[in-house]
């Protein structure tokens, strides 16, 4: 039945991506066309990417098409279908449309006495006559336009020949010898987005896209074998971003471990199905690969490949005689939002040679409420980040959170040096660098009890709004004082009456302060230094 009508109405054959008419944001794959049984006329079966529709593509028992969920699927008339148009078309309408009189009327704003005042728009003739001149166009987005067509391949380098960069995002192309035409025909094109394009499997028609500096596609439902294809066509690639593609793995053709890109620098996989590290480590070859997002995935362990069994990983593959050392210049690794909860994890990427930006948030290892670690923990065990979570670690913030990490851990009175050697690898190390005693327990005080008989110097401001301003104070504690003590002590410090105190401390370069909720914990056991800042909420 799906062909029956499809010659007689050709805009809307099967495959077809059209838009919803007069909403160019709702755009969908035609799945059928021809009658329905009970109904008269023509119909288009539309599988709607927004899944918000009617159906699967059954009515009345009868199934016309397969839509990819429950309710995805819709039969609409072809007047309420868009086509699409081309993308000289789209420039034509967004760059050359002058604004009419009755829109210009309604460009006002309200005075103080509620009366219309006319917007004049400041050198909207310069602006609009340079957007014009297509000729000296460097950038454009045409974004959700329902572009569907290059148009007349001749005339896209003839009106638009500087075009550097082209957002195509949200439109009706999928076919990827279209996109060749448009690269062919702009020599000058360094950045091209395709994302929210859903894109055909098939790659043919290809030329060489030497200029193509940064490649977004986006939730184009592109796989990697797909991306194996286009490399040969991408020679000069520095940035390619695959976000929401739901890749789950990484397939190389011609060996264990992805080859070329050359010049790839930044590699976005957010937002995708990856669960096993092993298929990440097939990227460690790539040698000017510098920035790896992997923010969203499903990650749960992180490893550095030891450099000796190289040759085993890369499966006894000839490149193992010139294999660099894996992810030999990568020096940004987005991990956030994945299921990580080892500290070995966490440890393994002091491997990494040359990586000081790191993110981690929302892992259960980074998420003290799920008994993860905070983040002096994390700054203090990784010895080369720089930036953490996106947040740059200063070297006061080092410093404190190394002392704070080691006094923590002198305050768990771990007896095994080699069970601290296996739990905590910089501790020996952070605890000689910043000089702090390691004494033995011994008749009369130990390194602990010195540390508890010693001062802590405080400060404690106020924040919770029915406290009222009050001034900051900066007090003198002993390390042992507990949480619980202090929210006493502040009761008494800021003559709070009927407000039960909360209290979080404030550290550099942490988004959000810390909520001190145990209250039988004191100052040293959470690691909590001189001139700390805790800040005296209330109970809501």
């Amino acid at each position: 039945m799906q062909g029956e009508s499809t010659e007689s109405n050709p805009e809307f054959r099967v495959g077809k991506r059209v838009h919803s008419a007069g909403d160019p944001r709702r755009t969908g794959t035609v799945k059928y066309v021809g009658p329905i049984q009970g109904y008269s006329g023509a119909w288009v079966g539309v599988d709607w990417d927004s899944g918000d529709a009617k159906h699967d593509g059954s009515v009345n028992g009868f199934r016309y098409f397969q839509a990819r969920s429950d309710r995805s699927g819709s039969f609409v008339r072809a007047h309420s279908l868009s086509p699409g148009i081309s993308l000289l078309e789209a420039l034509q309408l967004r760059y050359r449309v002058q604004s009419t009189k009755e829109e210009e009327d309604e460009m006002y704003v309200l005075s103080t006495s509620n009366k219309r005042v006319s917007v004049q728009l400041l050198g909207k003739d310069k602006i609009q006559d340079k957007l014009s001149r297509f000729e000296e166009l460097p950038s454009a987005s045409i974004s959700y336009m329902g572009v569907s067509t290059p148009g007349v391949p001749c005339h896209i380098g003839t009106t638009v020949p500087k075009l550097k960069e082209l957002d195509l995002t949200g439109n009706l192309l999928s076919e990827w010898k279209d996109v060749g035409t448009i690269c062919d025909e702009l020599p000058s094109l360094a950045a091209l987005n395709l994302s929210n394009n859903l894109m055909l499997h098939e790659i043919f028609e290809l030329p060489q896209l030497k200029s193509i500096r940064i490649l977004v596609l986006n939730n184009t439902g592109i796989n990697w074998m797909q991306i194996e294809i286009l490399k040969d066509s991408l020679p000069a690639i520095e940035e390619l971003h695959l976000m929401g593609n739901t890749i789950s793995t990484i397939q190389p053709t011609s060996s264990f471990v992805v080859q070329g890109f050359d010049s790839l620098r930044l590699l976005n996989l957010d937002d995708n199905c990856i669960a096993e590290w092993d298929e990440i480590l097939k990227l460690s070859q790539l040698r000017s690969l510098e920035q790896l997002y992997l923010n969203k995935n499903n990650l749960n362990r992180i490893y550095y490949p030891d450099k000796n069994r190289m040759p085993e990983f890369l499966g006894g593959n000839e490149l193992q005689k010139e294999s660099l050392m894996p992810f030999e210049n990568l020096c940004c690794l987005l991990l956030g939002g994945n299921n990580i909860e080892d500290l070995a994890s966490v440890d393994s990427l002091n491997t990494f040679p040359k990586l000081v930006d790191i993110r981690l948030s929302e892992n259960p290892v980074a998420d003290p409420g799920r008994g993860g670690i905070p983040r002096f923990v994390l700054v203090a065990r990784l010895a080369k980040v720089v930036i953490l979570n996106g947040s740059e670690v200063s070297p006061r913030e080092r410093k404190d959170s190394e002392i704070r990490y080691v006094r923590l851990i002198m305050s768990k009175s771990h007896d095994n040096p080699e069970e601290i050697k296996l739990l905590h690898p910089r501790f020996a190390e952070l605890k000689n660098s910043h000089g702090i005693d390691d004494e033995k327990p011994s008749v009369g005080a130990t390194g602990l009890q010195k540390m508890a008989s010693g001062l802590l110097s405080i400060t404690l401001k106020c924040v919770g709004p029915s406290i009222g301003e009050k001034p900051p104070l900066t007090k003198k504690l002993p390390a042992t004082t507990t949480v619980g003590k202090l929210k006493i002590l502040c009761e008494s410090f800021f003559k709070l009456k009927s407000i039960k105190p909360k209290l979080f401390l404030q550290e550099e370069g942490s988004p959000l302060p810390m909520l001190l909720e145990d209250e039988m914990a004191s100052l040293m056991d959470l690691g909590i230094g001189n001139e700390s800042t805790i800040l005296v909420d209330e109970e809501s």
